[in-house]
């Protein structure tokens, strides 16, 4: 049995969920601020690069520049394409964002789910159940 692949996808998926859960917050968070710009991830595109060959940029040297930290780096956060920008200058669309966040939330469930269930019968197949 391969551990290294137990989980498959849902690993990855869990982590990068979990981080696209906190961008939506921080979008409804900021409903009323005026010029906040929303932000998400290209989910399918952080996970195909999560899934990918697992080559990053490294550091060998002090004087290197740092690669930037965290499964989703600043730079890869996208701003949203406001349908009715607003004029104050804040492009969040809270029906949006709140349709966005309860999707997320199902999917990360449903990964949830899957993990919770493989080793469910890890278990059972240790004690021989």
């Amino acid at each position: 049995m391969d551990f290294d692949n137990l989980f498959g996808i849902h690993e990855r998926a869990l982590v990068l969920r979990s981080q696209r859960a906190e961008i939506l917050s921080a979008n409804l968070a900021n409903a009323d601020t005026p010029n906040y710009k929303a932000r998400d991830i290209d989910f399918k595109a952080m996970l195909q690069q999560q899934m990918g060959d697992g080559m990053r940029m490294a550091t060998t040297n002090s004087g290197h520049i740092q690669a930037e930290s965290g499964t989703v780096p600043p730079a890869q956060l996208l701003y949203r394409v406001p349908s009715q920008p607003s004029l104050d200058g804040n492009t969040v669309d809270s029906e949006r964002e709140h349709a966005a966040f309860g999707t997320n939330a199902i999917e990360y469930q449903t990964s949830l789910n899957f993990v919770n269930s493989k080793i469910s019968g890890l278990r059972k197949a240790l004690k021989g159940e």
